[in-house]
């Protein structure tokens, strides 16, 4: 797998619900949380002339990373005929502009991960990334949280559910995940709830997906425009001891499913190893990097996109579909009912 910046939003800048929401609420959007008496916050008074290099960054940022060049151009020429136009004259504020300039830029390319973001306090110079106070607080997070496994628990008919709200940085978050995968290991089917996924780290996800097969497996390939390379992600060598290899596998999913958890939906449908059920997911495919324009913004832009060796293509903009659409608050019982009956006829198929 190719390398992303762990602190610059793994998977998700906006959707991530561990290591990006500490990191927003840090940084990002200070300009809501700041505490003006301190030293380092400062509200910044625009115009014309102090709105134009901001935009002219972020053009040029546009043009050199986001991931599809011919959308990058017209993203650059809708945000320099909305400036043209006085669209941007009403943007005296930096959280004003900020949240101007990110709709200016999604009307265009119609990605979830896109934004540009306002500080109050001043952005540091530098590779982009969170303070180490941060870093010990989302560790002490995912502590508490349990990694967000939220709930690990056999179901009657000894089927496995597995509720997991983010995909967490395996290097601080693998323990959690054996532990929770070990004490489902005997099941006869297995349930992955991730109607409350908002996505995460990519390795986790390979991880995650490792338990549903015997051997290594191309889950997809990884293009990076920037650096215009692709590499390719595979699941890990089998995990020593599972036995979910072989087991009935079943993701809940829901329209707030996004980002990484969206690709481990997507992975294990078009490898056809488990079954879908629930809502059409959020649609968010792409890979952020942030880019800091000056001390008070900064632009989010998805560089690096999945492309998956069977279909082509991913699920950004259209969501990944269920194999079976039902409401998201009917999932897990339709998907009960589904490995019940299956489990029933190869029961009676054995005897």
């Amino acid at each position: 797998m190719m390398k992303i910046h762990n602190a610059r939003h793994l998977f998700g800048l906006i959707a991530l619900v561990t290591f990006s929401a500490l990191v927003s609420q840090s940084q990002a959007p200070q300009s809501r949380a700041g505490n003006p008496a301190d030293a380092r916050t400062q509200e910044v008074t625009l115009n014309a002339a102090t709105r134009h290099p901001i935009i002219d960054a972020a053009i040029k940022i546009l043009n050199q990373y986001y991931t599809d060049a011919d959308v990058a151009q017209k993203m650059a020429d809708a945000l320099l005929a909305h400036e043209k136009n006085g669209d941007d004259d009403a943007a005296t504020n930096g959280e004003f502009l900020a949240d101007l300039l990110t709709r200016q830029m999604k009307n265009v390319s119609h990605d979830r991960h896109l934004a540009m973001e306002y500080s109050r306090n001043k952005i540091p110079e530098g590779p982009p990334g969170p303070p180490s106070e941060i870093i010990a607080q989302f560790r002490e997070d995912m502590k508490k949280s349990n990694c967000t496994f939220e709930i690990v628990r056999i179901l009657p008919h000894n089927i496995g559910y597995l509720k997991l709200n983010s995909f967490p940085d395996p290097s601080i978050c693998q323990a959690s995940a054996a532990a929770a995968m070990a004490k489902l290991n005997n099941v006869d089917a297995i349930i992955f709830d991730l109607r409350d996924n908002r996505g995460g780290d990519p390795k986790m996800v390979a991880l995650m997906a490792t338990y549903l097969f015997d051997h290594p497996t191309h889950l997809n390939d990884i293009y990076n425009r920037a650096e215009n390379s692709t590499q390719q992600s595979w699941t890990r060598e089998p995990i020593p001891g599972n036995k979910l290899a072989d087991k009935l596998a079943y993701v809940l999913t829901s329209a707030s499913t996004f980002s990484g958890a969206e690709e481990f939906c997507y992975d294990l449908k078009m490898l056809k190893r488990a079954t879908l059920v629930g809502e059409t997911t959020r649609g968010g495919a792409h890979m952020t990097d942030a880019h800091r324009i000056d001390d008070h913004f900064r632009i989010f832009v998805p560089e690096a996109k999945p492309i998956n060796p069977i279909s082509k293509t991913d699920w950004e903009g259209t969501g990944v579909e269920p194999d079976v659409k039902v409401k998201a608050a009917d999932a897990l019982e339709m998907a009960r009912r589904l490995a019940e009956s299956k489990l029933h006829k190869s029961q009676a198929v054995s005897k």
